[in-house]
């Protein structure tokens, strides 16, 4: 695994979204994506960590899928809005 820098991560997000996704969403589309990925990491973190269960057919969620996603949306909104992570 290469580390990397705050300041490479944005850089490599808007590359791929220049590349890949076109364009980047809205910011407060963007805002509700985190919203929506931070809700998903929430019902691993309280089923794996927490007092819940886990319901048939989720057992396949991954923690480290989630914060990655959870970390994508953010560096996209640091990106369009001009903040630098770093």
């Amino acid at each position: 695994m290469t580390d990397i820098t705050l300041k490479q991560a944005q850089q490599a997000v808007d590359a791929w979204i220049q590349q890949v996704g076109v364009r980047y969403f809205s910011e407060l589309t963007n805002l509700a994506q985190l919203v929506e990925e931070v809700g998903e990491l929430a019902r691993i973190m309280s089923r794996q960590y927490g007092d819940q269960s886990w319901k048939e057919g989720e057992g396949d969620l991954n923690l480290s899928g989630e914060l990655a996603d959870v970390l994508f949306v953010l560096i996209c909104i640091a990106n369009q809005t001009g903040v630098d992570l770093t």
